[in-house]
């Protein structure tokens, strides 16, 4: 029997980026990109697992935009179109390094990497990665958390109650959609919480939700138990508090495992590197030069001198890293173990994209890390939140502080110079959607002229949810693609008031209504407009019986949550990426890879 547990939670998420009006968009690549490096190669690993009978459990959460752009048939055609220019090109790179023995069998491991990317795509899942994942989450080996409807930082948002809650719904909703099951779980934006919204969450059926570890620790009372076993709010929604050490061994820019010399450089690629007409086809049409997936060279230090990747010592650094991991956590559980009346709980959420996209051997990393936990030793065991739940349903009552895992722990980086600028919008259309939800739930008719007032205040929300994403906000402030940021906020703030217009008038543009229900077609088959006008019904009640009253023996705290708890601050995650290098995911939060 494990004396405690590791909650691995990989936070699964991209915005809401189609482009219909274009044949080629720079800003799809993300999707593309973390198809091929991260959401493959996991699956893969997943199915290796099963294959050979080794027990795993995971977390993840998968967005409804990231859900809903991986079955999008325009997107998936088109990332078909894109591995399958990559296995052009690996073909060419292979003939180009032939009288260089090293790069050649780099170039061919990436074309054996692009060909299976595409054949697991087409033939394995049938274009439908959310299958893959369903599917182990029906296996049992992983549990799925819903999350807000396009990732909105609920804090900022919060001005508005019907803003947040439709936030919410609608995130669960499209979850039971797409999941077949209703959602245990849920993933706040950003871990950004702040009192109250749990009673939103208990409204809609959540059992539980992630926190930062301060989020916890700042709590009213102090909690018995650090952030080593839930904690249940006065609603009765469990929080489960981040594990500030595990998260630093991973996330941290001068600390964490991806900034090893033998790991391969992210940012050396040869869409940048290689001659501009050899490379020009497989890079934008426009002549920007973005990243291939092709990179040959290895971290090797910080300067700019870099030796070539060698794949077999990557993958041996990999495997130490996760035993040196494992090792740190049954550490961790032999310490506090004698301390709880309890298994201790060690939660360690983690961006997906970090394994696979920005930290080439991540998916690597997990895969021997699984192992290891199954095979090698009996102190900890993997668990699923609601895993952990079901053996201790008597927790302690807490009521957390406002909180986030961004820089500092609070809500600055969504809230400052460079994008305060988005809130009056985003507040006011929040109050007008409100307006236009309760005119769209008085038209009962069913005639012509109801039935497109209705699909205008339908839309109207999604606008509105489509400009509230915190990714928008995230741009701004790293100073990445804000022009492609910028532009997405004002479009959607402006088609919403336009469609506020058109209804308040009685006017509404049936084509141009069309050709905006095409582009940003989020959630076409759900009326989001009464998100905003309907009251919360009651959620199922949570399975779970609380006490205030229990006085078990405090957990041990670690000094360096200590300090993180009374600073406020979350470890290390500075943005990385740079608009000019056309890096996938503008949100990353700094994995230490140069």
């Amino acid at each position: 029997m494990p004396k405690g547990y590791l909650c691995l939670l990989l936070h699964t998420h991209l915005p809401f980026v189609r482009h219909p009006e274009e044949d080629v968009f720079l800003e799809e690549s993300w999707l593309f990109e973390a198809i091929t490096e991260t959401y493959i190669p996991l699956l893969d690993v997943m199915e290796s697992w099963v294959r050979d009978g080794v027990r795993f459990r995971l977390a993840m959460s998968l967005t409804p935009t990231l859900v809903s752009m991986l079955r999008d048939p325009l997107l998936q055609g088109r990332y078909l179109r894109h591995i399958e220019r990559l296995v052009e090109l690996s073909e060419k790179e292979i003939a180009r390094t032939e009288t260089d023995p090293a790069l050649n069998r780099l170039a061919r491991m990436y074309h054996d990497r692009f060909i299976h990317a595409r054949e697991a795509f087409v033939d394995t899942y049938g274009r439908d990665l959310v299958s893959g994942f369903r599917r182990m989450q029906d296996l049992g080996h992983i549990e799925i958390l819903a999350s807000c409807a396009t990732h909105g930082f609920l804090p900022n948002l919060s001005v508005n109650q019907s803003s947040v809650r439709a936030q919410i719904r609608i995130g669960v909703d499209h979850y039971r959609a797409a999941f077949g099951r209703d959602a245990r779980g849920f993933w706040l934006p950003e871990c950004g919480y702040y009192p109250g919204v749990d009673a939103l969450l208990k409204d809609a059926g959540v059992n539980y939700f992630i926190l930062d570890s301060h989020g916890v620790l700042n709590g009213e009372p102090k909690p018995h138990y650090s952030v080593y076993a839930p904690v249940f709010c006065p609603t009765g929604v469990a929080a489960f508090g981040r594990d500030w050490e595990s998260s630093k061994q991973v996330w941290s820019a001068q600390e964490g495992f991806p900034g090893n010399p033998d790991y391969r450089e992210f940012y050396r690629d040869i869409g940048f590197e290689l001659d501009f007409d050899y490379v020009k086809p497989y890079i934008h049409p426009q002549g920007f030069r973005t990243n291939t997936g092709i990179k040959y060279w290895k971290v090797t230090g910080k300067t700019e001198h870099k030796e070539l990747y060698i794949p077999d010592r990557a993958r041996d650094t990999a495997a130490w890293h996760a035993g040196e991991f494992m090792y740190h956590r049954q550490q961790q559980v032999e310490r506090l173990a004698g301390q709880m009346d309890r298994k201790p709980l060690i939660t360690a959420p983690y961006d997906a994209e970090l394994f696979g996209h920005w930290w080439y051997e991540g998916p690597m990393w997990i895969d021997f890390l699984a192992r290891k936990i199954a095979c090698d030793q009996d102190t900890i065991a993997l668990v699923t939140p609601s895993e952990y739940l079901a053996e201790y349903p008597v927790n302690q009552v807490v009521t957390p502080s406002a909180s986030s895992w961004g820089w500092k722990g609070y809500n600055e980086y969504w809230l400052e110079g460079r994008n305060d600028w988005v809130y009056p919008h985003l507040h006011a259309a929040g109050r007008r959607m409100a307006e236009l939800a309760r005119i769209s739930a008085a038209t009962k008719t069913g005639d012509g002229a109801s039935r497109l007032l209705r699909k205008a205040a339908n839309q109207a929300a999604r606008e509105l949810v489509l400009a509230e994403a915190s990714d928008w906000p995230f741009i701004m402030r790293t100073g990445t693609m804000v022009p492609y940021a910028d532009k997405r906020v004002k479009q959607h703030i402006n088609r919403f008031a336009r469609l506020y217009d058109d209804v308040k008038k009685g006017a509404i543009d049936a084509k141009w209504l069309a050709e905006v229900q095409r582009r940003d077609c989020i959630f076409a088959d759900m009326e989001c407009a009464r998100y905003y006008a309907e009251p919360t019904p009651p959620g199922r009640r949570a399975t779970f019986r609380r006490t205030a009253k229990a006085k078990p023996r405090r957990a041990a705290v670690s000094a360096p949550t200590k300090r993180a708890a009374r600073s406020g601050r979350s470890d290390s995650k500075t943005p990385r990426g740079s608009a000019t290098r056309g890096s996938s995911r503008r949100r990353a939060r700094g994995c230490g890879a140069t």
